[in-house]
């Protein structure tokens, strides 16, 4: 049966979406890799300050671990978009293909739910510490919410990088699992 323009129109614009939305993830990803790559140079650089020049770090390894978990946070489309997550697939290879797809869109929808929740409890807590303007208790001391924005930013892109798998999923550019139809 030959698509209406309309329809034809629709899933050329899905497609649009999904390749702009997994442009961001990919972006993500790159920036994540810098994250990781600045944390090494900086722990090397934290271990040349501390050992060779025998002198006192401040701020390094704040830092390290603050990019660690942004990188970790702004990794998380990246790496959904590869499927790179842990993935148990035992069961969908057992299934057809309609009851795989429709247990592919049931895993989507409670990640989304489940990240949702997880996204609003980061953002409630990323605000609370820039509305009360929480530092950390070291004596660098940098303002807290900077580190925390990464979690609720981290979730949302998540998020959204699943909804384009969802999407992908409904109008048949991707397969349920990424497994091939039987």
């Amino acid at each position: 049966m030959p698509k209406t323009t309309a329809e034809a129109g629709w899933r050329r614009g899905a497609g649009t979406l999904i390749r702009a939305i997994g442009g961001i993830s990919t972006l993500c990803g790159w920036i994540a890799a810098a994250m990781i790559l600045a944390s090494v140079l900086i722990t090397c650089q934290m271990i040349f300050v501390r050992f060779m020049l025998r002198q006192s770090t401040i701020w390094q390894t704040e830092t390290v671990i603050y990019l660690m978990i942004a990188a970790t946070m702004l990794g998380l489309p990246y790496v959904q978009k590869l499927r790179g997550h842990v993935n148990v697939d035992l069961l969908p290879m057992w299934l057809r293909p309609v009851p795989r797809k429709i247990l592919a869109v049931i895993v989507l929808l409670s990640g989304i739910v489940v990240l949702s929740v997880m996204a609003f409890y980061a953002y409630e807590h990323w605000h609370l510490a820039y509305q009360r303007g929480w530092r950390t208790s070291t004596v660098w001391g940098p303002k807290l919410w900077v580190s925390l924005i990464a979690m609720p930013v981290g979730f949302a892109l998540f998020i959204l990088q699943l909804l384009a798998d969802l999407l992908a999923l409904l109008i048949g550019r991707d397969t349920a699992f990424g497994l091939e139809a039987d």
